[in-house]
């Protein structure tokens, strides 16, 4: 008789991939799901049903009326304590878990982005490969995460084509090493928007409206004046799923935005 039991590997993988995927995805037709599924050997409407379950734990959906399944039962809960707790740890353990099964069965893992092609170097030694290898794992993840909580669209500017948008740390990469991957400490933004963000050229008000600085209201540019000016207190578009962290939103605002700089 089959144990229909998940295994923990099993719920880290339905995890992993339940922070990539939009909420109105979850659905056994969704390619994503399809694949898991053949990897670890459950029907796609299992696994669907595990990401739904998920999203019954998942406080963004359940304040929206929205409750998942309800079926979810205390190892989800303990993966889902767990990987809020190390999202580096998630992602790093999950494409292991990803390629061992991949060779396990005969088939070459996909690479996630040539290194080379991506860094433009070519000679790696072999401890460098891994690091560089780990942080476009990473990479992939938060980028993922980010861009699927909000739907794939720029929460300033609505603009929804992929290649100009990015996965924008609230606390920079480099000042939180803790929160690099946490998706709650990212933005969707477009590729403009996101350099503005970086600059602290605009930031957020607590209540997730945009504020624009003193430096760009002061700007004869006219790109300027048409598209960032009017963002002035403008709400920005919440997502789905991991709502910017107040803290992290503060946070910027304090130590990146310039007016605060500048009154220090």
């Amino acid at each position: 008789m089959r144990n229909d039991r998940w295994t923990r590997e099993q719920l880290k993988l339905a995890f992993h991939l339940y922070c990539q995927l939009e909420f109105g995805k979850l659905h056994s037709r969704n390619r994503d799901i399809i694949e898991l599924a053949q990897l670890i050997g459950r029907t796609p409407g299992a696994v669907a049903m595990k990401l739904v379950n998920f999203a019954s734990l998942d406080p963004a959906i359940t304040s929206t009326g929205r409750s998942g399944l309800g079926n979810a039962g205390s190892q989800d809960r303990e993966i889902w304590d767990e990987f809020h707790a190390d999202w580096e740890g998630l992602a790093i353990e999950c494409n292991r878990l990803r390629t061992a099964l991949v060779e396990s069965k005969g088939q070459v893992p996909a690479t996630i982005l040539d290194i080379d092609e991506a860094t433009g170097l070519e000679d790696f030694t072999g401890e460098t490969r891994r690091v560089v290898t780990e942080q476009r794992i990473k990479q992939h993840f938060f980028r993922r995460a980010v861009l699927s909580s909000y739907r794939g669209r720029c929460c300033m500017s609505g603009l929804s084509e992929p290649r100009l948008l990015i996965a924008s740390h609230i606390v920079p990469w480099s000042k939180d090493k803790a929160n690099r991957l946490n998706p709650s400490n990212g933005l969707c933004l477009s590729a403009i928007h996101d350099k503005a963000f970086d600059k602290g050229l605009i930031a957020l008000s607590d209540d997730f409206r945009v504020l624009v600085s003193t430096e760009l209201k002061r700007s004869a540019d006219a790109f300027v004046h048409n598209v960032l000016l009017p963002l002035e207190g403008r709400p920005i578009e919440l997502p789905e799923r991991f709502v910017p962290d107040a803290s992290f939103v503060s946070r910027h605002r304090e130590m990146e935005f310039v007016d605060n700089k500048a009154k220090g």
